[in-house]
């Protein structure tokens, strides 16, 4: 897996010198992301804020920190996950990033998805929910996995600062985060499987699905089971 960790410090470094738009110009340090390249399971954010700017790390401010103690509480590491942002600079005063900047920082995004080949992304915020979910407002599709194909799963999720701000919506946040480990150990029975050259069957049982891990709930219109391409 050297070609893999060598394909994401080359990203790296480009990110860090990059200067395809404006936010360049008043950034600290540029946020590549973090974590295992070799992960099932990807996070995607909207911008490093203040906290991000200063250390070149995702998520490590305050909504980052909560963001950190409910997965750990869930049972996943950061170390295990991997986790980036839609653009990798901090936009000034942390408002949303402009589409021109969005577009300017999408063939990152791009090359980390190639390289990853993540099974299951998750969408943190309604700004890197669009790309998955156009239209969508992230109220109403919380937590509701939608195939995305080439084996691939997205789950919209509040973004960790919408709950610093308002922690009713945490009990929420965190019942969608606790079954993600179920989720990841079945994409890496299925990552094993093809391994092997063999596929897993569609509606396979969860292995506990007697347990709260189960598949977050689907929309009408998506397929009933989360992993049924794979």
């Amino acid at each position: 897996m050297t070609e893999i960790y060598e394909a994401m410090a080359q990203l790296e470094a480009d990110v860090r010198e990059c200067r395809q738009c404006d936010l360049c110009q008043q950034r600290q340090n540029a946020v590549p992301g973090e974590g295992n390249p070799e992960s099932v399971i990807m996070f995607v954010g909207e911008g490093p804020g203040a906290d991000e700017d200063e250390q070149g790390r995702p998520f490590v401010g305050r909504s980052g920190q909560l963001f950190t103690q409910i997965l750990e509480e869930k049972g996943l590491q950061r170390e295990d996950v991997y986790i980036t942002n839609v653009v990798k600079c901090r936009p000034p005063n942390n408002r949303d990033p402009l589409p021109g900047e969005i577009a300017a920082c999408r063939h990152y995004l791009d090359r980390q998805i190639e390289i990853i080949n993540p099974r299951i992304i998750v969408t943190l915020g309604r700004i890197s929910m669009q790309r998955w979910f156009p239209g969508a407002r992230i109220t109403q599709i919380q937590g509701k996995a939608k195939n995305i194909g080439l084996g691939r799963c997205a789950i919209p999720l509040l973004h960790p600062a919408a709950v610093l701000r308002d922690p009713r919506r945490r009990a929420e946040f965190e019942r969608i985060v606790a079954r993600l480990p179920g989720l990841i150990r079945r994409a890496q029975k299925a990552n094993e499987e093809a391994a092997k050259g063999e596929r897993l069957p569609a509606g396979v049982p969860h292995p506990e699905d007697t347990e709260a891990e189960s598949p977050p709930e689907q929309d009408e219109g998506l397929q009933a089971s989360l992993f049924d391409s794979l």
